[in-house]
């Protein structure tokens, strides 16, 4: 089996980093490029960037800043928000991100996924979706869970991988910031249906939500955010306790 990855996510406004609960009441948590820094010299496999007001504001996204992170990190790294264009993706992956991730551009046109995997390659387009269940059915949710739509998370989820997408980062609107542990039974339904990655995210408020993520949840990768800023869950003692309970991590 691969070895699970620890991703901590930071949500960037205004080109700081911020995290809320479910998306609303943003707080600050730091400073983009300097928490990167820590989190790839302690332990973390991956991080996720994640403009949260760039599709609202129809800013264009991290450009500057991936280039900042790109000089000081030595771990993969993805960003997101607001992207829409194979343009879009040119410049942030020139400028040193190793993955990017749409969004909302997917949904509205799904051929995107098509053509960016045409120039780039799958390995690194990362369709994020986020998802909330409504009468019992999860749907996808646009512009930051704020706009529901008619898709059907698992539907959406085939298209995606049948359109090239090398991953897929999904995000439950019902647990984030909640902290009481991820959508276990939408993410193994996920990763039974489909054969690429699925990263969790959405709801880690502990160290064995983590461990339930990737046994209950077959994740491939486990996504938080305040859990790592705030220094509630230190990555190398997450990593123990993940190694601890039979599954393989990459411990520095």
């Amino acid at each position: 089996m691969l070895a699970k990855r620890i991703i901590p996510c930071l949500d960037i406004k205004d080109g700081r980093t911020v995290k809320g609960v479910n998306f609303v009441d943003l707080r600050d948590a730091g400073d983009p490029v300097e928490l990167a820094e820590i989190y790839s010299k302690a332990g973390a496999d991956e991080l996720v960037f994640l403009d949260i007001s760039a599709t609202e504001q129809k800013r264009k996204t991290l450009a500057e800043l991936v280039y900042h992170v790109a000089e000081k990190v030595n771990i993969p790294f993805t960003v997101g928000g607001g992207i829409s264009s194979v343009e879009d993706v040119d410049i942030l992956l020139h400028n040193g991100a190793d993955k990017v991730s749409i969004n909302s551009s997917a949904v509205k046109n799904p051929q995107l996924i098509n053509d960016l995997v045409a120039k780039f390659g799958s390995q690194c387009i990362v369709v994020a979706i986020d998802a909330k269940q409504i009468d019992g059915e999860w749907k996808v949710h646009l512009v930051g869970g704020k706009v529901p739509t008619e898709l059907n998370l698992f539907d959406w989820a085939k298209e995606v991988e049948e359109r090239g997408a090398g991953e897929i980062l999904f995000t439950s609107m019902d647990h984030d910031g909640t902290k009481d542990g991820f959508a276990n039974d939408a993410l193994a339904r996920l990763s039974t249906e489909l054969n690429i990655p699925i990263i969790a995210s959405g709801g880690a408020g502990n160290m064995q939500h983590f461990v339930d993520t990737f046994t209950k949840g077959k994740a491939d990768a486990a996504l938080a955010a305040s859990v790592f800023h705030f220094k509630e869950i230190e990555i190398k003692d997450l990593k123990k306790e993940i190694q601890e309970n039979g599954i393989p991590v990459r411990l520095q």
